[in-house]
């Protein structure tokens, strides 16, 4: 049997995280779930089989601080932590609010991922696979939450190019609607579902188990040569071509 694999998923405590995060414990690898929340990441690490590391993964002092904590080789990185933190905020045009807002989405979602993927470049595996959550909103825009992961998309791009001469591939999974998450903080209104459920083409939301499955595809051998894309998963919401 093949020694199993050190997998890191950010956000790891809970919905997208916490589904791919026991996704890999079943396939027998050794995963760490870092977050902010100690309680929820011991938590669902007991319950997952996992280890918790908790970091606040948007400073770097904190990313830093944790790196001894954190796997000496890394085989699979989720980058999953993030959020649209406008739903925390009230609206406003007001010009310093608006800058305060599109600054906490990208803190909320860019620096995640660029900080603790850079921070273990060093220490990936040949052939590692990386998996960055985005969302379809990057292509069908949702202000500053959709500009934040317009650039995690685009980053990916520039990652693949340079981890590619060690075959580590970089990816990006961009979900539509998927329930069983925190995401919406109780705001989606049933005929706001209903009207994102009807955009699809297979007439449903998708699962946490459509995410864990497609992440675990791209981690996967036979994905050695699939990098710098961006994997639509909406159910034909929005057509990636």
């Amino acid at each position: 049997m093949a020694n199993p694999r050190e997998v890191v998923v950010t956000g790891g405590g809970t919905g997208i995280g916490s589904a791919v995060a026991s996704w890999f414990v079943r396939a027998g690898d050794r995963v760490t779930i870092t977050g902010r929340r100690r309680n929820v990441l011991t938590e669902a690490a007991a319950r997952l089989g996992a280890r918790a590391v908790p970091f606040d993964a948007a400073d770097p002092a904190a990313v830093t601080a944790a790196l001894p904590e954190l796997p000496e080789r890394v085989d699979v990185l989720v980058n999953n932590a993030g959020g649209n933190a406008e739903f925390d905020r009230e609206p406003s045009s007001d010009l310093a609010a608006l800058a305060a807002n599109w600054t906490a989405n990208f803190a909320a979602n860019v620096l995640p991922t660029v900080l603790v993927t850079t921070a273990l470049k060093p220490r990936f595996a040949g052939d590692a696979r990386i998996v960055n959550i985005g969302s379809i909103a990057a292509s069908n825009g949702a202000g500053s939450y959709g500009a934040a992961k317009a650039a995690i998309d685009s980053w990916t791009a520039d990652l693949s190019r340079e981890l590619g001469p060690r075959r580590i591939t970089a990816n990006v999974v961009a979900p539509g609607l998927i329930e069983g998450t925190e995401f919406f903080r109780g705001n989606l209104t049933e005929q706001r579902r209903a009207w994102l459920i009807d955009q699809t083409r297979t007439k449903r939301a998708g699962t946490l188990d459509d995410i864990a499955e497609t992440v675990g595809f791209l981690a996967s051998p036979g994905a050695g040569h699939l990098t710098g894309q961006v994997v639509h998963l909406n159910g034909g919401a929005h057509l990636g071509r």
